[in-house]
């Protein structure tokens, strides 16, 4: 059950908004309902929203170094929007709809869901340049993504090829994922690897 929390300046509509939405998320039946219910929240999302988001993306790859960034630069923009794309395709042509297969892990996708709500809160802010457009609606985006991403096509939550500091990458080895962060983020609970599908890279 998602239960209702005051926390770090979290305004009472915006509390229960997120509350709603991952509620409903968490009561998906299979993997076309999930699909279905975070296409339509994701559609709710204004042309607008959707350019903020982007531009934030921009900014934090901005910040790593010259080298790193021409690297991943394309692999961050397939996590968030090539998603994007590809759940809005699915939903309008009706996959979702003729998809009854089981989550893979019920119980780790509940879990996923309770960290949502003190998960919108938790980014730093300090150094985003325009605070007052970027609230908990965005970050919500980013875990609706990564929701359907890990939980309803069963991938990564970093794509396929994505490299890291120390030159490993995310890989598949037949039918299984391995990332080299996977397990690194334990001690981060709103962290998305915690809740991935792949593996540890040995």
């Amino acid at each position: 059950m998602i239960t209702e929390r005051v926390c770090c300046g979290m305004t009472d509509p915006e509390q229960s908004k997120i509350e709603s939405i991952v509620a409903r998320m968490a009561g998906a039946a299979h993997k076309g309902d999930l699909g279905t219910i975070v296409a339509e929240e994701i559609l709710k999302y204004s042309v607008l929203e959707l350019q903020v988001i982007g531009g934030r993306l921009n900014l934090e790859i901005e910040r790593l170094p010259a080298n790193y960034r021409h690297k991943i630069r394309s692999y961050f923009r397939d996590q968030i929007f090539g998603a994007h794309h590809l759940l809005l395709s699915r939903y309008r042509s009706g996959i979702f709809l003729k998809c009854s297969d089981p989550l893979r892990d019920p119980e780790l996708f509940l879990s996923y869901c309770q960290m949502i709500p003190d998960g919108c809160m938790a980014w730093d802010e300090d150094t985003w340049k325009n605070p007052e457009i970027w609230s908990p609606k965005h970050r919500l985006f980013y875990y609706l993504i990564a929701a359907y991403t890990m939980f309803v096509e069963d991938l990564p939550g970093h794509p396929v090829g994505m490299p890291f500091p120390g030159g490993q990458v995310v890989e598949k080895q037949g039918e299984e994922y391995y990332c080299p962060i996977r397990d690194k983020e334990k001690d981060v609970f709103f962290s998305i690897c915690n809740f991935c599908p792949a593996r540890q890279t040995d």
